[in-house]
């Protein structure tokens, strides 16, 4: 059914990235010419502190590597995410309505300690990446 077309996979988020790339390996071995991934969500670049299971920078995937990165990791042809202003126009949300301290770093409760601390540096590792590229 897959060989030899182009395939476009829509998905909420990548975190760690383990299971797209699996699921591009299994497009791949069905025929499939080319992927392209396309994620309804900005890149995840912060951890969450309110119940998810991704507490350190280091589990994401977005966080410590480029979109090119990210995409050769994967293997697809394509990678693309959804910005957070356009994320915000398509939930019509108001901004203060909303917690994107996973996409932004901006965190609703103020984090303190060690958590706080991390915080800060790793805002300032990923500026300093961002200028780079």
């Amino acid at each position: 059914m897959l060989e030899g077309k182009d395939v476009i996979v829509i998905d909420d988020s990548i975190v760690r990235g383990t299971t797209m790339r699996k699921i591009v390996k299994m497009l791949r071995r069905a025929g499939a010419k080319g992927v392209h991934l396309r994620i309804t969500a900005p890149p995840t670049v912060f951890p969450c502190f309110y119940g998810m299971d991704f507490p350190t920078r280091n589990e994401l995937v977005a966080a410590t590597h480029t979109l090119d990165e990210v995409g050769k990791y994967l293997r697809v042809d394509s990678l693309a995410y959804l910005s957070i202003e356009g994320m915000m126009r398509a939930t019509e949300a108001k901004a203060s309505d909303f917690c994107k301290a996973c996409f932004d770093g901006q965190y609703p409760v103020g984090l303190g300690g060690q958590a706080g601390e991390q915080l800060m540096l790793d805002k300032l590792a990923l500026e300093s990446r961002v200028k780079c590229d």
